[in-house]
């Protein structure tokens, strides 16, 4: 064999296909009438969104008293699934940046899906942070920094106001990011598609788009600033995130692990969803051929490694509390394991910690229903993870008099179930009406593109 009979990297596909039957099998959902699947699957997430939108609108009419805030826990289920769908979207600005700027070639297949769950991911943590967490949503537009007629400006140095500036941020580069990716795409669809009006939009979405060298060159040189600058932001984003413990003076809160320690577990929620959504989304469309096993498996690792993280932070945190002396931070973390919470912390620790461990087995690492099964139990650890670090602290702080105890109405539930079922009804709708994998960068990596030796 000689140094010409082999490409610089091995296929990205399981089997050889032309460029042709990668953009007929990726727009093969755009093309064709939905299936009775996927709409029962719309009904489920739409009725689901129903039921959250109105659970909002009964609340802003009747009071947030119908929440199980009390005092002390004046914080629950709204900042809980505020910073879970935070952490949702790290993964897809990890998958799209971070594993582009180190060149790995398996996350072409994936980063398109990662970078929309993204976007979708914060509108839903946004809806928590300004509607149903503020209290009074009417005063949203007080928490960003413009001059008024009460020459009334915001407080810089409230945690809440970093949240509007770090969320903004993080939704306008990822927005941008994903509709550059998907103008090549965009131009495919208009010359592929035959219906007048949609060759329209496509011809106004893709922006005059011609294949040319000079937009290609444009577009790779955008892509590598887009991704340089959105890198940063996976790492300050959900740090600025756990600013809003940190910053307190409550034990269990006052902590310097807490960035470090958020940004692992938002990458290792981030990439269990994506891992779930692309199971169901490479059957359903038979995609198999362009999310292989080997996409799945590298998901699983990197999920294996943050959630190692993950583990070694609850450890630390124990091993501090202990080290410190201090025994209000030894009585939070012993309340935790042995107090009322102690069923929530358990599941936190068995989902986050030990089941994953599975992965350490490659028979395992690769069937689809256990990794599926490890990654929807992972979601639930890191709900309960923050539902944890938040009701403990909170229900029993320095005075006991005042401690408490929180039990969610099933308001609380309904405003729950409004994020999964926007983020699910946007999943769906995202799917039927745009290309879920980049079809320009797929062939761009497909066997036979690359150079040889």
């Amino acid at each position: 064999m000689t140094s010409l009979d082999y490409t610089i990297d091995p296929p990205i596909t399981t089997r050889a296909v032309t460029p042709a039957e990668i953009d007929s099998a990726i727009a093969a959902p755009l093309d064709r009438f939905p299936s009775k699947r996927w709409w029962i699957a719309f009904g489920v997430t739409s009725t689901m969104l129903a039921g959250g939108l109105a659970t909002i609108a009964y609340m802003l009419y009747e009071g947030i008293g119908l929440l199980g805030f009390n005092q002390p826990v004046a914080w629950a289920f709204d900042i809980t699934n505020f910073v879970f769908w935070v952490g949702i979207g790290h993964a897809g600005t990890l998958i799209s940046a971070i594993l582009f700027l180190m060149r790995q070639r398996w996350r072409n297949a994936i980063a398109r899906f990662a970078e929309a769950m993204t976007i979708f991911a914060v509108l839903c943590a946004a809806i928590f942070v300004t509607v149903a967490h503020l209290g009074r949503p009417w005063l949203a537009g007080y928490l960003f920094p413009y001059p008024n007629q009460h020459a009334l400006w915001v407080n810089f140095i409230s945690p809440l106001v970093w949240d509007v500036f770090a969320v903004n941020t993080y939704l306008t580069v990822s927005l941008v990011f994903w509709y550059l990716g998907l103008i090549p795409d965009l131009a495919t669809l208009r010359d592929r598609t035959t219906n007048a009006v949609k060759k329209l939009v496509y011809s106004v979405l893709s922006l005059g788009w011609r294949f040319s060298n000079r937009h290609w060159s444009h577009y790779e040189r955008m892509y590598l600033i887009l991704a340089g600058f959105a890198t940063p932001l996976v790492l300050s984003v959900h740090t600025i995130v756990s600013f809003d413990f940190a910053v307190s003076v409550n034990p269990g809160w006052h902590t310097t692990i807490f960035p470090p320690y958020f940004v692992a577990g938002a990458v290792f929620s981030g990439f269990a969803m994506v891992q779930n959504v692309l199971i169901i989304v490479r059957k359903m469309f038979k995609l198999e051929h362009i999310i292989t096993m080997k996409h799945l498996e590298n998901m699983n690792k990197v999920m294996l490694l943050t959630g190692s993280m993950v583990g070694y932070a609850y450890a630390m945190e124990m091993f501090v509390a202990w080290y410190s002396g201090s025994q209000f931070e030894r009585f939070v973390f012993l309340n935790r394991a042995l107090g009322p919470y102690a069923w929530a912390y358990w599941t936190m620790v068995s989902c986050n910690v030990v089941f994953v461990q599975l992965f350490w087995f490659k028979r395992l690492r690769l069937s689809i229903p256990i990794m599926f099964a490890v990654g929807v139990l992972v979601n639930v650890g890191m709900w309960f993870e923050r539902y944890v670090i938040i009701v403990t602290t909170l229900s029993r702080d320095f005075l006991p008099s005042s401690w408490g105890h929180f039990s969610p109405t099933i308001f609380d539930f309904g405003i729950m179930m409004l994020g999964f079922g926007l983020f699910f009804t946007l999943v769906l709708l995202f799917v039927r009406f745009l290309p879920s994998i980049a079809m320009a960068e797929i062939k761009a990596v497909m066997d036979g593109a690359q150079a040889k030796h």
